[in-house]
């Protein structure tokens, strides 16, 4: 099918524009940029060179996709941003590309950003995640598969946030959250408990989420160091979900994020279903 591209757009020749594509009034589309089919772009958005954008996918009003880093490091070498197929990006979001020579700020495919969202330099989004409003992520950050982020939460430089976990709205981040938590609301390096539904909705089935809370069990209040805690684990566990606790708890280079006192313990209270 043809493209339909509004008469006010700017889309350069040397831009690689997929088919059946929709392209917004006045959006701004430089030489360089991959534009995958069925793609729609609304109006007043800008795709820089270095973007390659997948099949699918629907940026809405405003977006700025591949502006230089924010990153006093950064020397204007050539670096990218890479966007999965199937993706919203809504109003205002904002996506930097990479700092050094040849990186790669990364989008998996499915995500959802939600308006006015900003991943800085070097972020990668592993598929299925889902950005609320105003979510901000620092350079060099790693947020893991169907991670939701909650409206206003903040994820510091560096930080990893493991598969499946939740971040409360307007939390700040800047130790590693291990897979499979959640994050209090309005506090700082805060674990409130474990995401049950989203481990459900992952299609977790119920021994699979146990094994996750008797993890969270010895990593968090069993009294051992995280060395013995991950041993632990790796003996008494079997699930991959478990060993995938073991295995980002051990990874961690930040440190992980406690356990909120006013919370109660993981697995005190075992599912029977």
């Amino acid at each position: 099918m043809e493209n339909n591209i509004h008469r006010t757009a700017l889309v350069d020749k040397e831009a690689k524009i997929g088919s059946n594509v929709a392209i917004g009034p006045y959006s701004v589309i430089e030489a360089g940029t991959e534009i995958g089919d069925n793609c729609v772009i609304g109006p007043h958005v800008t795709i820089f060179g270095c973007v390659r954008l997948g099949s699918e996918s629907k940026v809405h009003a405003g977006a700025v996709l591949g502006d230089l880093p924010q990153d006093m490091a950064h020397d204007g070498s050539a670096s990218f941003v890479e966007i999965g197929s199937n993706c919203v990006i809504r109003e205002g979001v904002t996506i930097h590309r990479g700092t050094r020579e040849g990186s790669v700020t990364r989008v998996g495919a499915n995500c959802f950003l939600m308006a006015l969202s900003h991943l800085a330099h070097d972020v990668q989004l592993d598929e299925g995640v889902i950005l609320g409003n105003a979510v901000l992520l620092a350079g060099y950050a790693k947020i893991g598969k169907k991670v939701f982020a909650s409206g206003n939460s903040m994820v510091h430089q560096f930080v990893s946030i493991g598969r499946n976990a939740m971040l409360g709205g307007g939390c700040a981040v800047s130790k590693d959250v291990p897979p499979f938590v959640t994050m209090r609301p309005a506090a700082f390096n805060a674990v409130a408990g474990l995401n049950v539904i989203g481990m459900r909705r992952a299609g977790m089935d119920a021994a699979a989420r146990l094994e996750v809370k008797r993890a969270m069990k010895l990593l968090y209040h069993s009294g051992l160091n995280r060395d013995d805690a991950v041993a632990a684990i790796r003996v008494e566990l079997s699930t991959d979900e478990a060993l995938a606790v073991a295995d980002f708890a051990e990874n961690s280079s930040r440190g992980l994020c406690g356990w909120h006192l006013g919370g109660k313990a993981a697995g005190e209270h075992e599912e029977s279903d």
